[in-house]
């Protein structure tokens, strides 16, 4: 007997690809500014050229990909302008989403984000900063949706899908990534006390703190490459 072949099907297969290549782009393995080979992609990924494309238009939509006529896509690179607007309205974004979340979380709710933030102090102890983003990432979407604003998820889901590789980033300078993880431990305090204020404050200073790692990292980057080109 033979065992039956069941095929992916091209939803799911669109959808695993989109996945897959969302996480080369946000852990860096396709840099800011890179063109995407569709050729090279589609032998990492063991696809077709098909799937792959829509994965790309969807990443595009995201903003993790720019489309250029004629020229491809690039992995999306901010300017630092770009980074000080796109980080100032989503640290007002955060400060809402955890205001409104103090006031109108379940306690189910709140039983699964502290279940994830011992996932995620788990990580940290490994040092696995992939594992540890991954659910750092599903904390602040749990957060964002025990707000229960759609109108807010949608802007939310939006603007922060420009910042995914920036905010992994942020995580690699080791006293900063120690730093993001007392922040995440006062936001637990914050919503487990229910209050509001206190939430608002911890993820505003969360996301400022953020930003200016980003930028720290961004003009190193910048001098290193005027030493080298002189």
């Amino acid at each position: 007997m033979t065992a039956e072949v069941i095929a992916i099907p091209r939803a799911a297969l669109h959808e695993q690809v989109t996945q897959r290549l969302r996480q080369m782009l946000v852990e860096g393995q396709i840099p800011p500014g890179a063109k995407l080979n569709e050729r090279e992609l589609a032998e990492q990924l063991s696809v077709s050229r098909t799937p792959l494309r829509e994965a790309i238009k969807m990443l595009a939509a995201e903003g993790l990909v720019e489309l250029l006529p004629n020229r491809g896509a690039i992995a999306v690179s901010l300017r630092e302008s770009d980074v000080l607007d796109t980080f100032e309205v989503m640290a007002g974004l955060e400060a809402m989403s955890g205001e409104l979340a103090a006031q109108r979380i379940t306690d189910n709710e709140l039983a699964e984000i502290r279940a994830m933030h011992y996932e995620m102090l788990a990580a940290y102890t490994r040092q696995d900063l992939s594992a540890y983003y991954s659910i750092n990432a599903r904390i602040h979407r749990a957060i964002n949706a025990a707000a229960r604003n759609p109108v807010l998820a949608t802007v939310y889901n939006q603007v922060n899908a420009r910042l995914q590789a920036l905010r992994f980033r942020s995580n690699q300078d080791g006293e900063k990534w120690k730093r993001a993880v007392k922040e995440h431990e006062k936001m637990i305090e914050a919503t487990a006390a229910r209050d509001a204020a206190a939430m608002r404050e911890v993820l505003a200073l969360h996301l400022r703190n953020k930003r200016d790692t980003v930028l720290e990292q961004l003009r190193a980057e910048a001098d290193l490459r005027l030493k080298e080109a002189s």
